[in-house]
């Protein structure tokens, strides 16, 4: 069953001062995808491709200027208020930047619990043990839910963000570049967290990435953009096949695992 969708989405900005108006810049052109429950989708494209604005779209932070996204079939401007409420219920999002995306002046258990203070019929007492597990879900300690953002680490200030996403029981999370800022260790465990969820609760993931080595660990799907359009699909398992330019500048990207060893200087005379 598909879970979101976009059909022919399109997304230009224009920016104003006091000389007037600016140029529009295209930001998405026709763009089609969808996500069916359980599935995992790798949108793979260069900085500015325009894969983040897809992103916020699909999420309802933003409306297309042309093109329908729906959502369990219905489009998003046809839902009425319980369907309203179920997408933003159902339909998480986990942003690139975690000091950002959170309040600092919330402690850790105020920011995962926010989403079930609007989002659910939770009690004061019900909220507080669901943080303890979602805690737990993230695999971090208990302890930490009385701090505030700045006293803890980049990579468990991202864990903070996975929880609140997950706290209101989603169908689908957006993960837009949501580990490009960790190191390579705390990707794989960030992943590897992210997988072993999926697999306990049947999670949909859109995993919004440049970086072609972490669509392979983790996608089964991989849509291609460039210039605000889609320009190749293929099953994550078959990288190798995909052949438009944009998708071989960033295979190109991928620095070997070793790098080549220079020769030694020839001697001086």
């Amino acid at each position: 069953m598909t879970l979101i969708r976009a059909d022919g989405v399109s997304r230009t900005y224009r920016s104003f001062s006091l000389v007037g108006a600016g140029a529009a810049r295209t930001a998405l052109a026709g763009v089609s995808l969808s996500v069916a429950a359980g599935e995992t989708v790798a949108l793979l494209g260069r900085s500015g491709c325009g894969k983040s604005t897809l992103a916020r779209l699909l999420c309802g932070l933003e409306r297309p200027d042309r093109g329908t996204v729906s959502y369990r079939g219905t489009p998003l401007a046809r839902l009425d208020r319980a369907g309203l409420r179920r997408f933003r219920r159902e339909v998480q999002m986990v942003f690139q930047d975690a000091p950002g995306a959170v309040n600092p002046r919330f402690d850790i258990r105020a920011i995962i619990a926010e989403p079930l203070r609007h989002l659910t019929s939770l009690d004061a007492r019900a909220r507080a043990r669901r943080v303890d597990e979602l805690l737990e879900m993230v695999e971090l300690p208990a302890a930490l839910a009385s701090m505030l953002p700045s006293q803890v680490s980049g990579g468990q200030l991202q864990r903070v963000c996975i929880a609140r996403a997950l706290a209101p029981s989603p169908a689908l999370v957006v993960l837009d570049e949501a580990v490009s800022n960790l190191d390579l260790h705390l990707q794989a465990a960030t992943l590897a967290l992210l997988k072993r969820l999926q697999q306990a609760s049947g999670l949909a993931y859109l995993f919004v990435t440049h970086d072609l080595r972490l669509v392979e660990r983790f996608a089964a799907r991989t849509v291609v953009m460039d210039a605000g359009t889609v320009v190749e699909e293929t099953p994550s398992g078959a990288l190798v096949e995909l052949r438009h330019p944009a998708s071989l500048l960033l295979k190109s990207a991928i620095l070997p695992p070793l790098p080549a060893r220079m020769p030694a200087p020839a001697p001086v005379a």
